[in-house]
């Protein structure tokens, strides 16, 4: 798989999976740009609100755990198929919620069904994508993945004023996420599995098989394929048992990723989440402050697109140190902000830095761990972040409106800046290099000296 060149059978994939990569990140920036609306609609207390806007986030962190320990053991295509299945059939729910209790619910469940998307995606996408072209193609992948963020802004900019068919527009926001994910579904049984998670558990001539369907596609592209190198280091120990991330020479990886989850989400989840409320907070009314998010939104695919042609010409260690010290600067400045241009300008380069971040820790994420425990490793520590997501609400919430946007974006930098430190301190380089290779005994305990 790593020496052959990007087919037509890649960039299907790479669409595929942005798509289901799309209602993800539809689903998270959904509660932020809903949190007014729904405080108006169910008359939410002070204590409720951060309870509904944490809800899928601790259903996500549940999915991650369970879900992405899954594509270990059951493979990454069966995770990607029962993860949308569970996501579809309760946002589908959430839209005929009676009442707060019940949208609670509904949510948190729904973020069990969604909650490891992102780490077996960007597991899948490191398993058959070359390394030349790794970081590229799944910055494609996320590029897609977040037109979700402007389209839940600009949804719920048109829809909210309006009740189409007599039916509340905030529910057909949830209906839209429901039947995304059906037709994503509907394309993902189409996929191929993991050959290299197939070759992990011993299933070598399905492996193969899949193999030989890409270098077909390649060949019938006009490609010459060289014969493959045989590996240049022999590979760590890859079994699937756990205790293999708590011992050298992984243990550091998974303390590093684990403090790097807890962080970062308070820079990148922090501000979609509260954005609408804190430009409510600085005295814009509900509708107005849905259509300044959604222009800050744009900012989301914009920057990603821009991190395509970066991914691979720079060290992904320092992508996310530098991008992540932006988001600071840019938070700040948002958040002491009084001025509407000043406002719209900080948001949006907030956002558009906070992709280059996020797709470049994305693609990191899945280079530093083993086949056989990389579904477990990316979603297990990811799943951190979702619990830290769940948490911000009760601080940054009673926060801003104790203390204002200036001081919660405070907190936010500090967050940030710790973790830059984490990643620097800790990390390994992985650009342009075979996962076995960045993976093997010598190159494990090199990074860890």
């Amino acid at each position: 798989m790593d020496r052959l060149p990007i087919t037509r059978h890649h960039r299907w994939l790479t669409v595929v999976i942005g798509l289901g990569l799309f209602f993800d990140i539809y689903e998270i920036f959904l509660a932020g740009v809903l949190g007014s609306v729904l405080s108006e609609e169910f008359h939410l207390s002070a204590s409720l609100l951060p309870l509904l806007l944490s809800s899928a986030f601790l259903g996500m962190f549940i999915g991650a755990l369970t879900l992405g320990r899954l594509a270990d053991l059951l493979g990454r295509r069966r995770a990607f198929l029962l993860s949308l299945g569970i996501y579809s059939v309760f946002s589908l729910l959430a839209a005929f919620s009676a009442g707060p209790v019940m949208l609670l619910v509904t949510r948190f469940l729904a973020g069990i069904g969604i909650g490891a998307e992102p780490p077996v995606s960007d597991t899948y996408l490191g398993d058959l994508l070359p390394p030349e072209n790794r970081g590229r193609y799944t910055a494609w992948a996320y590029t897609l993945s977040f037109c979700g963020v402007p389209a839940a802004g600009f949804l719920a900019h048109w829809l909210v004023p309006i009740a189409p068919f007599g039916f509340s527009g905030w529910r057909w926001m949830f209906l839209v996420g429901a039947l995304g994910a059906v037709i994503v579904f509907g394309l993902r049984t189409a996929l191929p599995e993991s050959p290299r998670w197939l070759e992990a558990v011993g299933r070598t001539d399905e492996a193969d098989a899949v193999v030989r369907r890409f270098e077909v596609q390649a060949l019938a592209e006009g490609n010459v394929l060289p014969r493959p190198d045989a590996r240049p280091v022999v590979a760590a120990s890859e079994t699937a048992a756990l205790r293999n991330l708590f011992v050298r020479p992984y243990f550091r990886r998974t303390l590093m990723m684990s403090v790097f989850h807890v962080l970062q989400a308070w820079g990148y989840y922090g501000f979609g989440t509260l954005v609408p409320l804190v430009l409510v907070a600085k005295g814009f009314p509900v509708v107005q402050s849905l259509l300044f998010s959604a222009v800050t939104f744009i900012g989301y695919p914009v920057g990603s697109a821009l991190s395509i042609p970066i991914v691979e010409r720079i060290e992904r260690k320092f992508l996310v140190m530098g991008s992540g010290i932006a988001m600071a600067v840019f938070g700040l400045a948002f958040g002491y902000a009084s001025t509407t241009w000043v406002i719209l300008l900080f948001g949006f380069l907030y956002t558009a830095i906070s992709n280059l971040f996020s797709n470049s820790s994305h693609i990191y994420q899945a280079e530093i761990f083993p086949t056989q425990l990389r579904g477990t490793a990316t979603s297990g520590t990811y799943s951190l972040s979702r619990l830290s997501s769940a948490a911000m609400p009760f601080v940054l919430v009673p926060l801003l409106h104790h203390a204002g946007a200036g001081i919660v974006f405070a907190v936010v930098a500090g967050a940030m800046i710790a973790m830059v430190l984490d990643i620097g301190l800790l990390g390994p380089r992985t650009t342009g290099r075979a996962l076995e290779s960045v993976n093997s005994i010598p190159a494990a305990q090199a990074a860890s000296c």
